[in-house]
């Protein structure tokens, strides 16, 4: 598993370098901005905040005796909505940069709006995944990882599962079809695995995730 620097090229898009023999494209996908926006960079939460800020504010203006100066009132307004504006400018510049690949062997991250990084996860590395869908159809699918094998944080923000901080855990985040994408790693990992008793469920004998309507899917494990 390792990561590496696209400053200038790509062999193919979303691939650092050609498929070895034998390995073929199965899906490939990019985050929806908007969800991403929403689940990853909480701009819904953010504009909340700002909203309850502007509305103590202008009760404090209201409440003074005088004449009422509006001004600070606007400047706030205008930062607040500057900051929600860089906020999902962020959150469009990174769903384009990303693209998730799936081939019959691995899967490949890439990710990065400045400093490109490529994550190559081989699906003997993988010992785990869950599926939390959000809505609309699209989903984040997090992928444990072997023990041995750690990727920081940092580096994958913000496709990482939320408050997995000692052992971070890649995620594909905001996936249109998530459950069909998820139904579709599965059996790219039982393929490629020698154990086929990979998991989409909160136990062994749960049903598959196409076949469930909770919201957060346990591990497959």
């Amino acid at each position: 598993m390792k990561a590496t620097h696209e400053h200038e090229w790509e062999a193919a898009p979303g691939l650092p370098s050609a498929l070895p023999a034998g390995e073929r494209v199965v899906w490939q996908g990019a985050p929806d901005w908007q969800r991403l926006a929403i689940h990853a960079f909480h701009v819904r939460k953010v504009a909340l905040y700002f909203a309850c800020m502007l509305a103590v504010q202008t009760i404090n203006l209201t409440a003074t005796e005088g004449p009422l100066d509006w001004k600070p009132l606007a400047v706030a307004a205008s930062l607040y909505t500057l900051a929600l504006v860089l906020l999902l400018g962020t959150a469009w510049m990174s769903a384009r940069s990303t693209l998730y690949t799936l081939t019959n062997k691995r899967v490949v991250m890439r990710i990065g709006i400045v400093l490109t990084l490529t994550f190559n996860l081989p699906f003997k590395r993988i010992v785990g995944a869950s599926l939390k869908t959000q809505g609309a159809g699209t989903g984040d699918i997090a992928l444990a990882l072997h023990p041995q094998d750690r990727i920081g944080w940092a580096h994958l923000w913000p496709h990482q599962r939320a408050w997995h901080l000692t052992q971070p855990q890649p995620t594909l985040r905001c996936v249109a079809q998530s459950q069909e994408v998820g139904e579709l790693l599965l059996n790219l990992w039982r393929a490629e695995r020698v154990d086929p008793s990979l998991h989409l469920g909160d136990s062994p004998s749960a049903a598959p995730a196409s076949q469930s309507n909770t919201p957060n899917q346990g591990m497959l494990a």
